[in-house]
């Protein structure tokens, strides 16, 4: 049985850090290649907002992604779903390692690439719920908190790769790193692909869909279901998910290009910050998602967001001060510390918002309806504040407060604790 769960529990993981990896880099690349190469503007700062939109729309995508290929992990299993999702982002993610840029073939370019984009976003959409679930269907007993924090230190790890290799490739001298450096990370992603569908493809489907399927309870249309019966908790779900996902992108996407433009910090410290950050919150998650099975997921969320509201404003005085040692400091903080115990619970605690038979397309729907407001939105927003107030931190501080009040509200509507419950399938009590 232990076996059989390491197993179960390194294919959600491995699928997760190559899927996260693959669309990390176009954040991070965006911020120091593509507003150059591909959004070309006479203005830097709008070029880097260009770049940024396009970021952002993919975010829009991941809820369809959600809908389509979580319809297929209710209807025909998760395991396939789980296939299909890492395949689509290999693919585009290695189309874009060979996209000729604007300096070439014009406006074709930015088109190619934002198409690529799209393909990103909506196989990232089906993606993170079949892998949670795979981790949570498969947990023993009062162990669910600590088997669904580990498909979420996928997000870390998929940051850390990015991070490292563009790291890396940053250290080539600039003309050689804007020529064909930047396009390494992106290449060595199939060979990651690859590892990880054969992975996937050996593991069994989830005890909670094989119930679900030998009861006969497989919902015909499982969207339909959701929003019919569980709609307000798919409204919770998205409103839990702001206070993870906007100062997510600000501690690890939009302070490599804020550190490097406004801060004059280099480069290769501002993504070194970012790996040492993620380093620290991919040790913290399991350790955190041990403890909520302990003491309930709620209150470690509430924890969360009261730190996100309480460090805002340090964590922009803290780099403002120009020390490459506070820059790190700052980032672990926020991007290890706090975010690490936020993002550890949310996709187990909102997995008990949901029975097994539309739980795939539920804590999908309102993860990545979170995610496309919130989280694809947050580098863009901060950089137009930033633009519109003279490059004051203070708006983009409010910001993040801002977000952490959206989830406070939305999870004052769980009347327990979140605490995992000996069974899973039943409803989440919600004061509603």
């Amino acid at each position: 049985m232990l076996k059989g769960n390491v197993r179960v529990l390194f294919a959600s993981l491995i699928g997760s850090a190559i899927e996260w990896f693959d669309y990390f880099l176009y954040g991070t690349v965006a911020s120091l290649v593509f507003n150059q190469l591909f959004f070309v503007s006479e203005n830097p700062t709008i070029g880097l907002i260009i770049a940024y939109t396009s970021f952002a729309i993919a975010f829009f995508l991941r809820p369809i992604g959600g809908i389509l290929f979580s319809h297929i992990g209710d209807r025909l299993g998760r395991k396939k779903t789980l296939v299909l999702t890492l395949s689509l982002m290999g693919v585009s993610t290695f189309g874009m390692g060979m996209l000729p840029t604007y300096q070439v073939i014009g406006i074709w370019a930015p088109i190619f690439l934002t198409c690529l984009r799209f393909v990103q976003g909506l196989a990232l959409g089906g993606e993170w719920g079949g892998s949670v679930l795979l981790a949570v269907e498969y947990a023993p007993k009062y162990k669910k908190g600590l088997f669904g924090s580990v498909p979420q230190m996928g997000i870390s790890i998929g940051l850390i790769l990015g991070s490292l290799v563009m790291s890396v490739m940053t250290l080539l001298p600039e003309d050689q790193f804007m020529s064909w450096g930047w396009r390494v990370p992106f290449l060595l992603s199939a060979v990651l692909v690859i590892f990880g569908l054969w992975i996937r493809k050996g593991i069994d489907e989830t005890p909670a869909f094989k119930k679900a399927q030998e009861a006969g309870e497989v919902s015909r249309l499982p969207i339909a279901d959701t929003l019919r019966y569980h709609w307000k908790a798919v409204l919770i779900a998205m409103g839990a998910k702001v206070v993870e996902t906007a100062p997510f992108y600000i501690f690890g996407t939009f302070i490599v290009s804020y550190a490097t433009t406004t801060l004059n910090f280099n480069k290769t410290d501002a993504l070194n910050a970012v790996v040492i950050g993620s380093v620290v919150a991919t040790i913290i998650i399991p350790i955190i998602g041990n403890l909520s099975d302990r003491i309930g997921r709620k209150n470690i969320y509430l924890f969360g967001i009261a730190a996100t509201i309480l460090y805002a404003f340090p964590y922009f005085w803290m780099l403002q001060q120009g020390s490459v040692f506070l820059l790190i400091l700052a980032t672990v903080i926020g991007l290890g510390f706090i975010w690490g115990s936020v993002n550890a619970v949310l996709g187990t605690m909102i997995s008990e918002f949901f029975p097994a038979k539309v739980r795939n397309t539920g804590i999908s729907l309102g993860y990545q309806l979170g995610a496309a407001f919130a989280g694809g939105t947050a580098p863009l927003v901060a950089t137009a504040l930033l633009a519109t107030f003279n490059n004051s931190f203070v708006p983009v501080a409010l910001y993040m407060i801002l977000a952490a009040i959206i989830s406070l509200f939305a999870i004052s509507f769980i009347k327990n604790n979140g605490q995992t419950n000996e069974q899973i399938d039943s409803e989440l009590d919600l004061n509603m």
